[in-house]
């Protein structure tokens, strides 16, 4: 059973940057698309960033060239280094693992396990 545990989130000013950092236990991480989902009270979740098993990348409009999604599979881990952060960036953002529709990855699609979540916040 894969597991999920975000950590790194935290407030930071306008313009500030934050890593995330998710670490998945159990076997088979590194043939999973990986991605970084965000929810604000109200709002749908959204997609941010995936990463496929082959290192492929995908970004959200609103983040591309700010954030950068990578996994490290000998550690069984995925981060988003998320900089000029803006105050619209500002949710609870999740990991999630894909691994029974690896080719809808890119798609925010087929997502069947998540983390529990991590706060940012950022301020003017």
């Amino acid at each position: 059973l894969v597991q999920l545990v975000e950590s790194g989130g935290g407030s930071v000013q306008d313009g500030g940057s934050l890593r995330l950092t998710c670490e998945a236990s159990g076997d088979g991480y590194d043939s999973f698309c990986m991605g970084w989902f965000r929810q604000v009270p109200g709002k749908q979740r959204e997609g941010v960033a995936s990463i496929n098993r082959d290192g492929s990348t995908n970004y959200a409009h609103s983040v591309k060239g700010r954030f950068v999604i990578s996994r490290d599979n000998a550690k069984n881990t995925l981060y988003l280094q998320m900089n000029s952060l803006k105050p619209e960036d500002t949710a609870v953002y999740y990991c999630a693992a894909n691994f029974y529709l690896p080719d809808e990855c890119h798609n925010w699609i087929g997502y069947a396990r998540w983390g529990q979540g991590t706060q940012v916040t950022v301020s003017s």
